[in-house]
Formats: structure tokens, C-alpha cells, sequence
């Protein structure tokens, strides 16, 4: 056995492969791009080198880099895992010229099934059963003659490529020209060979694929099935193991013919026969090889108790030996693939920070991705598999529905809801799913998304984040919490669940379910498919309904918008509130940004809630008057009478610069008892060393030269209670002694 293997790959396999290393006491080694130097690849390896910038062909796509990364490392082998270089025959040459093993089949055997042209002429020598198709097409003139021959629909597939890149689903002649246009860019921008055939479509089909392994001394073994029908754009979605609705004879022919297939080049290692099934006829038709491990090749693993990895490492040492060797399955597995994108977007790639990342303990999971892990634009979107088993199918797809309901992901858009949504319809539960069944699948998002952000718009919660000052987070949550919480009960939710905070100017939203929403706070002039709605009462919201909010129109500087359910976002210290300045919290730890998606939390009833009675509803105006008592350090020693005198009787001015940490006032100078210290050097202005205390005033102002406002104080700082926000009635505390007078604050618009 080796005893270090370099793993020329990234995201979940990689991972998969270094456990299985460590398991077997072999040492690895993984490479990265700059984009994945934070990837859990990485940190899981025994040591790691980058070997270049973030695009794919710059670092992973370069065997020159990784061929130079095992030479410097000591490897004795390479596991490609799958894609980049793990079909590609150049580069398992050129290992082996650099005297380095290739985990995986040989050159000849890619070569002999890695164009899909060539791959159906082995097929057909070996009696492996084929759809009606053509050869290579010259032109699109050949084109037209070949599907008419054949029959439409066609499709139109590049002979190179895989992951269905490259291939057009053509109904009619008139399709052909443009497809026939497209996909030969297509092939000719991503592979070197550009090569372009038809084969009939079948209309009624499933996906099924054999897994196959050879032990290179003349051994081909089949491990079972797998059912990959659930696709998207011929891209896999989920997969299991066994097939439903196979019968015994069907699957032992499918599995025969998978074996003589292999044994026809002498297959060694990993590798997987594909196969269209046609439901209506209940024949089966060669598709092609992949001469690599699958990504759904932990489902087998499941139900056959082989670890496919282990296999590969000791097939390329020479360690395996498969004479006499039958294939024990028991059980079902399911696997479903969570990826980083938009079903509401027609699944737009996402990118960004994950603010939460957590799996269920009751399920398999391979990922590389954890709460904090940075989701790279460049390239496949798969943050991770997820996998179980159990006794039979049932047991299985209840099995997966709770390891779903577990899984939480923030910070950017995944496809976990449209899984969960897939795995609760009844065309899925009862196997009766085709390639072609997502197509026609509606995906019903609770969701809104995010046309304009307006200004600081955030997801707060009530009473938000508190305790954790000393370790320098001040207090988070919604600055007129009587507001917000208002706004939750008008919309028929516990006062403190999430909710949007908008300042001064909202946001636009398109709401993708039915909902009901409850505006309070300031008037922002909201309009709901442009039509104007009321603040302080609840509205029912349809499916595809617009709200526009504007600048607030006259007194006030924050409205709030419940919608039923509450947002679903992750609690971080114990909150949902936004603390933008830490950067966590609320929406990916920060104020909206155009195309932002927020979910809401599942809620059965739309039904339109309440109007607030006017005798409750919050009155704002420009002018507040704060309760304000009179400390200690308003003593001889720091402030003249005059000066007290002059900072009850002013109005002061709010300052933009404010915020839930602190109101900063614009007023006037103080004169301040003394002229300096004494022989402590210390202005009576700097009366204590420690931080703004919470509820206090704190009167401070610039010393330094050009000072733009002379004569006047820097902005005072006022930092109340929580309890003492605008909205709420400021209740006179017992004075003991000492001043009592009413701080007036002109509150700008």
C-alpha cells in the first residue's frame, strides 16, 4: 500500500477520500486553489499546497501543478476523485512517466469509452443493447437526414463532456439548425473534442447506471443499480439504490451486461455503465461509461458495506483481488445533493459566506463546507451529499425527510426546501419518477426576494441580543421595539419573532407565497401592487405581490414589516438581530442587498389579521421629551449652575450619526467649572475612564485646531435604557436628591 497519496481534487470528495486515508493509515496530501485555501480539504489533510489562482483551469485543471505538488509532497499516487483531470488519459500518463500512480482506470480503457460516439460502437460489438442513433454529423444537412431517418425527438449530444453539458433535446426539424449551431460552440469552447451525434429520445425513461469494478487482473464485478432519473437539465438531483420497479430478471440482465461490457477492455477500478430504461416498452439501452467514481457512489457503499475508495487505493497497489467475489446488497439508500443555488431563480449559482451550516446526526453526510466556510463562484455549487440507508424504500424516505427537516443553511440560497418539497411528492414516494419529472415539478417557495434594499434595512428580533457587553457586543434588536413588537402581533405572530427594520427610505419585496404582512412604525407610504395600504394593520399578501415602500413621509425615522411565520434566519448568541458591525446575525450577518432571498417560516394559516385600535397606536412628532435625572457628575466640580440651567433649556438636535448603541445630540458648549485639572492635568470634561455608560449623557468636544463648529460641543452622546426608546412612555424614576428637568430633542425627520 502507499504511504501518501495526493488528492487532485477539492470540495466533498476530497474529504471523502483523506477519511478514508486516515482510516487505512495513509498519509495525504491535498491541493488548493486561493479561493479554497479556508476549504475543510484542506485543514482535514495532512499537509496541503496551493498550486494556483481560483479558476479551474489556472490550478485544478493543471497537471503540471499537481504532478510538481506530489513530487515536492513525496506522494506515491494520485486520486483525481471526480471531474477536473479524473477522465482524462494525458494526465494518467504522465503520472505514470513521473513514476506516481493513478488511482483509476487506464488510459486505454478512458480512451475506449470516453467519447460517447465510440463508447456506443464497443457497446454494439458486445451485444450491449443500443437506441437507433447516427455516428459523427459533418454538418447540419447530415444532421436532417440522420433525425429524420431516426425519428423525432432526438438528442443531440456532444461526443466528449459529461454532466450534460452539451446536449439538446430536439422535437422537430425546425429545432435542429439553431441546436446544431449551439451545441458545437458549446462542445468546440469545452472540449478538445468537438464531435456532434444523434440518438432517439425516449420520451417515458429513467436513468439507471450500473457500478462497476475490475480488478485489473482480469475480474469485472457489478455492485448493483442505481436510479438517477431525478434530474435537472440532465444534471443528477437524487439517486438511490435499488431501482424501484425492477424485477428480478430485469436487474440480473442489466448487471450481466454491465460485466461483459467491462470485461470487453479488461476494466479496472471505479467505473459506472449508464443506461436509459423506457418505462412504456420496459427495455433498457446502453447510454455511456464513466471511467472515474461516481458522486452517487456512496448509496452502493451503503447498501454493499464496500468502501469504493479503499477498493481504488488497493486496486492501483496491486493489493486487489476479486476472483470468486459476489456482491451482497441489503437494504435502500437515498441520496440527495445539496447545492448552492436559487430554485426561485431558475437556480441562479449562489456565492457568500455560510452563517449556518448544520446536519443531521442521522443521516451520512459528505461535505466541505461548515458555518463560516466561504462558497467560491467558480465552481460546481454541491456544498454536500447527504445519505442514508435503512431496511427498504419507505424506511429510507422517511429516514431522508428528517435528515432534511435537521439540515439548516444560511447566509446564501441552496436548494434544501426544493429537495424537501421533491421527497414529499407523491410522484417521487411511490417511484414513479422519470427524467423528465422535474420539468413539470412546481416548486412552491416561501420566500421573498429582495428587489431594492432601501436604506439599512435589517432582520431584527425582540428583546434581541443582550449580555454580552463585555466581550464587546452591545445590545442588538429593533430601536422602537413598542413598534416591532406591535407590527408581530398585528400579523398574528409571538411579539418577538424576526422581523424587517427599515430606516428613513424601505425596500421593494416580491413575495413568492401567500402570506400576511403588518406595517408599523413610521408612515413609509407603502403601496402593495401599487395600491396603498395602511400602517398599523395587517394585509393579506398573494403569491407574486409587490410592495414598494417609500421615504418616510413625515415624522420618524424606522418602520417595521412583520410577515406571519416570522423570517427564518439562524440565532447567533442567542438572536436573530442584525449587528451589522460584528458582521453576524440576522440575514447573512448585514443590512439587505438587491437580489437578496429571505425565507419565511412555514405557517398554514394567510388568513388576514388585525387593525391596531387608534387609541393604542404610537403617536411621532419632531420634539420628544426625555426624562432626564441628575447625576453626580453634574456636580460645582464640572458644571456651573449656568451650565445646567442652559442644558435643560436647550432643544437639541438628533445627529444622523445614531444608532441602537447611541443617540448622538448636536447643543451647546458647556463653560465647565474649571479652566483645567490642577496639578492632575486632567480637564473636568474627562470625568471617568471607562465606556459610554448605558442611559447616561455624555458630554465630550473637540480640542484639536480647525475645529468646524466652534463654540459648540462635538455631539453629546445619549445612551438610554432599552426600555427609553421613542414610542415607549418614559416613567419618572424616585429621585433621592438632586435636579430633575426634561432634556428636549429636536428628533430630525
Amino acid at each position: 500500500m502507499f504511504n501518501t497519496v495526493l488528492i487532485a481534487n477539492r470540495g466533498a470528495i476530497a474529504c471523502r477520500i483523506i477519511r478514508t486515508l486516515r482510516r487505512m493509515g495513509v498519509k495525504s496530501v491535498a491541493v488548493y486553489s486561493e479561493a479554497d485555501r479556508h476549504s475543510l480539504h484542506v485543514s482535514l489533510a495532512d499537509a496541503a499546497i496551493e498550486i494556483g489562482p481560483a479558476p479551474a483551469a489556472q490550478s485544478y485543471l493543471r497537471g503540471d501543478k499537481i504532478l510538481a505538488a506530489a513530487k515536492a509532497s513525496g506522494a506515491q499516487a494520485i486520486h483525481p476523485g471526480y471531474g477536473f483531470l479524473s477522465e482524462n488519459p494525458g494526465f494518467a500518463e504522465d503520472c505514470a512517466a513521473a513514476g506516481i500512480a493513478f488511482i483509476g482506470p487506464s488510459p486505454e480503457q478512458m480512451r475506449a469509452f470516453g467519447l460517447k460516439h465510440t463508447a456506443r460502437d464497443l457497446a454494439e460489438a458486445h451485444r450491449v443493447p443500443l437506441l437507433p442513433g447516427s455516428g459523427l454529423l459533418a454538418d447540419t444537412g447530415h444532421a436532417q437526414a440522420e433525425a429524420a431517418r431516426i425519428g423525432y425527438p432526438v438528442m443531440l449530444k456532444s461526443t466528449a463532456g459529461g454532466g450534460g453539458i452539451g446536449m439538446r433535446l430536439i422535437w422537430s426539424a425546425d429545432q435542429l439548425v439553431e441546436a446544431f449551431q449551439s451545441v458545437d460552440r458549446l462542445a468546440r469552447a469545452n472540449f478538445k473534442e468537438a464531435g456532434i451525434f444523434l440518438e432517439k429520445y425516449v420520451e417515458h425513461a429513467r436513468h439507471i447506471e450500473v457500478q462497476i469494478f475490475g480488478d485489473g487482473k482480469g475480474q469485472v464485478v457489478a455492485l448493483g443499480e442505481r436510479d438517477c432519473s431525478v434530474q435537472r437539465r440532465n444534471q443528477k438531483v437524487i439517486e438511490e439504490t435499488p431501482a424501484p420497479g425492477l424485477t428480478d430478471a430485469q436487474r440480473r440482465n442489466l448487471l450481466d451486461t454491465a460485466v461483459r461490457l467491462g470485461q470487453a477492455v479488461g476494466y479496472c477500478s471505479a467505473g459506472t455503465v449508464e443506461f436509459v430504461y423506457d418505462t412504456a416498452s420496459g427495455q433498457f439501452y446502453f447510454l455511456e461509461v464513466n471511467t472515474r467514481l461516481q458522486v452517487e457512489h456512496g448509496v452502493t457503499e451503503e447498501v454493499t458495506g464496500i468502501d469504493l475508495v479503499e477498493w481504488m487505493l488497493r486496486q492501483a497497489a496491486g493489493e486487489l483481488d476479486l476472483t470468486g467475489f459476489q456482491a451482497e446488497a441489503r437494504g435502500a439508500s437515498i441520496q440527495v445533493r445539496l447545492y448552492a443555488e436559487d430554485p426561485g431563480k431558475d437556480f441562479q449559482p449562489a456565492a457568500g459566506v455560510l452563517t449556518q451550516a448544520e446536519f443531521s446526526p442521522d443521516a451520512r453526510i459528505e461535505t466541505w463546507v461548515e458555518r463560516g466556510s466561504e462558497v467560491p463562484p467558480f465552481y460546481d455549487p454541491m456544498l454536500a451529499k447527504i445519505i442514508v440507508k435503512a431496511d427498504d424504500r419507505a424506511a429510507a424516505l422517511a429516514k431522508m425527510r428528517r435528515a432534511l427537516a435537521e439540515t439548516r443553511v444560511a447566509g446564501i440560497e441552496c436548494n434544501l426546501d426544493y429537495l424537501r418539497q421533491i421527497l414529499a411528492d407523491a410522484t417521487f414516494a411511490e417511484g414513479r419518477q422519470t427524467t423528465r419529472y422535474l420539468n413539470a415539478f412546481h416548486y412552491r417557495p416561501a420566500t421573498l426576494d429582495v428587489i431594492e434594499p432601501g436604506v439599512q434595512s435589517s432582520i431584527q428580533d425582540w428583546p434581541g441580543r443582550a449580555g454580552y457587553w463585555n466581550v464587546g457586543v452591545p445590545p442588538s434588536g429593533p430601536m422602537d421595539h413598542l413598534a416591532f413588537r406591535l407590527a408581530n402581533c398585528l400579523a398574528g405572530n409571538a411579539e418577538g419573532v424576526a422581523g424587517l427594520e427599515l430606516t428613513v427610505a424601505g425596500p421593494t419585496l416580491r413575495f413568492n407565497c401567500d402570506t400576511v404582512i403588518a406595517l408599523a412604525g413610521a408612515d413609509m407610504g407603502a403601496e402593495l401592487d401599487g395600491q396603498p395600504i395602511a400602517n398599523w394593520a395587517a394585509h393579506a399578501v398573494p403569491a407574486g405581490a409587490m410592495l414598494k415602500l417609500g421615504a418616510i413621509r413625515d415624522t420618524g425615522a424606522r418602520a417595521y414589516l412583520a410577515v406571519r411565520g416570522g423570517f427564518d434566519v439562524p440565532d447567533y448568541l442567542g438572536s436573530k438581530a442584525t449587528f451589522t458591525l460584528g458582521q453576524f446575525g440576522g440575514h447573512a450577518g448585514r443590512t439587505l442587498r438587491v437580489g437578496d432571498v429571505l425565507h419565511i417560516s412555514a405557517t398554514e394559516d394567510v388568513g388576514a389579521g388585525a387593525v391596531l385600535p387608534a387609541a393604542l397606536t404610537p403617536s411621532y412628532s419632531h420634539a420628544w421629551e426625555i426624562g432626564v435625572l441628575y447625576g453626580p457628575h453634574g456636580a460645582p466640580d464640572f458644571f456651573t449652575d449656568a451650565d445646567i440651567d442652559m442644558f435643560f433649556a436647550t432643544d437639541w438636535e438628533v445627529h444622523y450619526n445614531s444608532s441602537r448603541t447611541g443617540v448622538r445630540l448636536i447643543g451647546p458648549r458647556p463653560e465647565w467649572a474649571r479652566k483645567d485639572g490642577g496639578e492632575a492635568g486632567l480637564h473636568p470634561s474627562n470625568i471617568h475612564d471607562n465606556a459610554y455608560a448605558i442611559g447616561a449623557v455624555d458630554l465630550f468636544y473637540r480640542r484639536h485646531a480647525g475645529d468646524p463648529r466652534p463654540g459648540r460641543a462635538q455631539p453629546g452622546r445619549l445612551r438610554l435604557p432599552r426600555h427609553h426608546r421613542p414610542g415607549r412612555t418614559v416613567e419618572d424614576g424616585p429621585v433621592a436628591a438632586g435636579r430633575y428637568g426634561a432634556l428636549r430633542a429636536l428628533v430630525a425627520g
